[in-house]
């Protein structure tokens, strides 16, 4: 994974995107802490980042791309809920890192497959790959 700035920048963008509706739930809170300590970041950064964004980042691999993504859908469906405007967000998001639209409206439609719309990694990434070849 990159350089501390661009984990901070991968937050930042988390966050940004469970205030899409305006509020940021507790079980929002409680994933985005566990992806930043899995990114190495304390909770005082963190807690940080939440009244101060840290500088855009642009991911530097496909791989990394497709994690982001993988990371806002989760972020999107831990409160069970999802918003038109959360779902136009994400996909907005995923356009702008570059990501195929068809792969990307693949994941939004067959994540309602899955128990509380968790998309294993493999079954994503399986995905984007079909769109890449």
């Amino acid at each position: 994974m990159g350089t501390y700035e661009e984990k901070l920048g991968i937050l930042s963008e988390l966050i940004s995107f469970a205030r899409v509706d305006h509020s940021l739930k507790r079980s929002e809170y409680e994933f985005l802490l566990k992806v930043a300590s899995n990114l190495g970041v304390d909770k005082e950064t963190f807690d940080g980042l939440l009244k101060k964004k840290s500088p855009k980042i642009t991911l530097k691999t496909q791989a990394e791309r497709i994690v982001q993504f993988h990371r806002l859908l989760l972020l999107m469906n831990i409160d069970q809920e999802q918003h038109k405007k959360e779902v136009d967000t994400l996909y907005n998001i995923g356009l702008k890192m570059g990501l195929p639209p068809a792969a990307m409206a693949q994941v939004l439609e067959i994540m309602h497959r899955y128990p509380n719309k968790v998309v294993p990694p493999d079954v994503l990434i399986n995905i984007f790959k079909a769109h890449y070849n």
